[in-house]
C-alpha cells in the first residue's frame, strides 16, 4: 500500500465524487467503533465521547464493555464484523466508522477472515452513506515488495487497500511499535528489558523502528473524525525519534532506572524461534509474539508527515520516547491502566458462557463444590475474591498452578503472565492470568472461564454467601464440560490433586479474609457486614 496521495486517484476521486461532505468544524459526528473491546477502541471511545461525538460500539460480547467507566454514554450492539447483517444495522445513521479490529494470530487462514471482514465493512459502509472510514493499519517498508512483507503487514495493508476503494471517503494511518501502558508491544518490549539484564537477542533489535505514543495515536484517530471529505489516503503516523530496538530496550531500562542492559544480537534467532523465546519471557503468546517479531524485519520509518497539514501537532510537538515510557510507566504502578493488549478475546479461546444447569443437555458436566464457613464479613471475604491471581496469587498449591501455567505457554497458551489490569479491581472481560472475568457481581459473584488450552470448556465461580444462621460463607465451584473422550480422560487425571488445589484454595482464602478481618479491627476499622 502506498502513502503517496497522488498514487490514489481512483479511490480519492470516486469517494470524493459520491461522499456527502465532511464534518464542519466542531460539528458532532455520529461514531461506530469496532474493536471496543480491545487495547485501541477501549481507549478510543472516551476520547471521541470527550470530544463532543456520539459513540455506537460494535461487539460480539456486549456485557465485556458493561463495567467500562463510559459504557453508559454509548450505545452498544451486539454484533461481528464478519457478519452483514449486524455490521449493516450497526452502520446506520453513522458518520464515522472506525475499523480497529484483526485476525491476528487466529491461525492460517487470518488473512482470508481480515479480507472478508474488510469487505463487508466497506460495502455496508457504503450503502448506509457513512461519510469516513478510518482505519489503523501498520506502517510497511519503502521500496521492500509486499510478498516480502510478513503475513500480518501484507494483511494489514490490503486490509487498507480494500476499505480506501470502497467508495467512502477513508484514512488509513500506519503505524508501527504503540508506545502506551498495556500495548502489546510496550510489554514486550518491558518485559524482555526488565527480566533479561544480558540478552543474546534476534538480529532484528538493530532495525530501524519510528515508535509513536499512544497519546499520540489517539489524537490522530479522533481529529481524522473531521477531515475534509476529499481526503482519502494512508498517512504515515510516528513519534519523533527512530531508533532500534536495541535503543529502545536501553533507553526503557535508563527511564525504569534499571542497570544498563547487556544486548548480544545473533543472526541465528528466526522470527519462529524468536516467537518462542519472547513467548517464554513476556506475557505475549507465541500467537501474537511471532507476528510481533516478524514485523521487525524490515525497518519501519515514517517516509512522510502529510498527516500534519490536516492535523498539526500539539505544542512541543508529539510524545518523545522516554516520556512515552515514562507515561506507561506511572499509570501501570498507580494501576490506571484502563486497557491492555489481553482486553480482547485470546484467539481461539472459547468464549461459551456458563451453560445453567436445568438446561444443561450438552453431555457431562463436571463439577468440583467447595464450601467454607468465614468468621469474617463478607466485605472482608469480597476483597479477597476480587483481588484472586496476578501478583496475589490463586490461594492454593503455587508449584501446581506455575507448572500448569508453563504447560500452557509450551503448547502455546497464554499461561499465568498475563496477570491482571487493576490490583484490586475487576470488571467484566478483564484477562486474569489463563481465566476472562466472565461475570461479577460486586460483593458476592465472581466467575472467571478458562482460556488455557484444555480438551472442553471450564469455568470457576467464587461466591460470598450468608447461609441460614446469617454467617459468612465462601463457596466455589470449579466446572468443566469435556469435548470428547480426551476431555473425560483429561478430567479423570487431574481430578485426584483437586483435593490439594481447590480444597486448598478454598481453605486458603478464607483464613485470608479472616486476616484481612483481623488486620482491620487492629486499625480500628469498624466492622463492615
Amino acid at each position: 500500500m502506498t502513502s503517496d496521495e497522488s498514487d490514489l486517484p481512483t479511490a480519492s476521486a470516486r469517494a470524493a465524487s459520491s461522499a456527502e461532505p465532511g464534518l464542519e468544524s466542531g460539528e458532532q459526528a455520529r461514531c461506530l467503533v469496532t474493536g471496543a473491546t480491545g487495547y485501541l477502541g477501549g481507549r478510543l471511545v472516551p476520547e471521541l465521547l470527550d470530544a463532543g461525538h456520539t459513540v455506537r460500539c460494535l461487539a460480539r460480547s456486549p456485557d465485556k464493555l458493561r463495567d467500562h467507566p463510559w459504557a453508559g454514554r454509548t450505545e452498544v450492539v451486539r454484533g461481528d464484523v464478519t457478519d452483514p447483517e449486524s455490521v449493516r444495522a450497526a452502520m446506520d445513521g453513522i458518520d464515522v466508522a472506525y475499523y480497529l479490529v484483526h485476525a491476528l494470530g487466529t491461525g492460517r487462514d487470518f488473512a482470508a477472515t481480515d479480507r472478508r471482514a474488510a469487505e463487508i465493512f466497506a460495502e455496508q459502509a457504503r450503502a448506509a452513506g457513512v461519510r469516513r472510514i478510518v482505519y489503523l493499519g501498520g506502517l510497511t517498508p519503502a521500496g521492500v515488495p509486499e510478498r516480502e512483507l510478513s503475513p500480518h503487514l501484507r494483511s494489514r495493508a490490503e486490509v487498507g487497500r480494500i476499505l480506501l476503494g470502497s467508495g467512502v471517503p477513508t484514512v488509513v494511518l500506519r503505524a508501527a511499535v504503540i508506545i502506551g501502558s498495556g500495548s502489546a508491544s510496550f510489554e514486550m518490549l518491558r518485559y524482555l528489558t526488565e527480566r533479561l539484564p544480558v540478552m543474546v537477542t534476534p538480529s532484528w533489535v538493530r532495525t530501524s523502528i519510528q515508535p509513536i505514543a499512544v497519546r499520540d495515536v489517539l489524537r490522530l484517530l479522533v481529529g481524522c473524525a473531521r477531515l475534509p471529505a476529499e481526503v482519502c489516503r494512508a498517512f504515515d503516523i510516528g513519534g519523533p525519534e527512530v531508533l532500534t530496538y536495541r535503543d529502545m530496550m536501553r533507553r526503557y531500562a535508563a527511564v525504569a532506572g534499571l542497570p544498563r542492559r547487556l544486548i548480544l544480537p545473533v543472526p541465528v534467532l528466526t522470527p519462529g524461534l524468536s516467537s518462542h523465546w519472547i513467548g517464554l519471557v513476556t506475557p505475549v503468546p507465541r500467537s501474537i509474539a511471532r507476528p510481533l517479531a516478524e514485523s521487525l524485519r524490515h525497518e519501519v520509518v515514517c517516509h512522510e508527515r502529510d498527516i500534519t497539514r490536516y492535523l498539526p501537532d500539539p505544542p512541543g510537538g508529539p510524545i518523545p520516547f522516554d516520556r512515552a515510557v515514562g507515561l506507561a510507566l506511572r499509570r501501570i504502578q498507580d494501576a490506571q491502566v484502563s486497557t491492555r493488549w489481553s482486553s480482547a478475546s485470546v484467539p481461539g479461546a472459547p468464549s461459551d458462557p456458563l451453560p445453567t444447569d436445568p438446561g444443561w443437555a450438552g453431555g457431562s458436566l463436571y463439577t468440583d463444590r467447595r464450601e467454607r464457613t468465614v468468621h469474617a464479613s463478607g466485605a472482608s471475604l469480597w476483597r479477597v475474591i476480587e483481588g484472586i491471581g496476578g501478583d496475589n496469587g490463586w490461594y492454593s498449591f503455587p508449584p501446581a498452578w506455575a507448572v500448569r501455567g508453563w504447560l500452557d505457554r509450551f503448547v502455546g497458551g497464554v499461561g499465568l503472565r498475563r496477570g491482571r489490569r487493576d490490583a484490586a479491581r475487576l470488571r467484566v472481560g478483564d484477562s486474569l492470568d489463563f481465566w476472562r472475568v466472565e461475570e461479577i457481581e460486586p460483593g458476592r459473584l465472581l466467575r472467571l472461564r478458562a482460556e488455557m488450552r484444555l480438551p472442553g470448556l471450564a469455568w470457576l465461580e467464587l461466591r460470598a454467601d450468608r447461609d441460614d444462621q446469617d454467617r459468612t460463607v465462601f463457596r466455589q465451584r470449579a466446572l468443566f464440560h469435556p469435548q470428547g473422550l480426551l476431555g473425560h480422560a483429561y478430567w479423570w487425571s487431574v481430578s485426584p490433586f483437586h483435593a490439594v488445589v481447590f480444597g486448598g484454595m478454598a481453605r486458603n482464602i478464607a483464613r485470608a479474609a479472616e486476616a484481612h478481618e483481623a488486620a482491620g479491627a487492629e486499625a480500628g476499622e469498624p466492622a463492615r457486614t
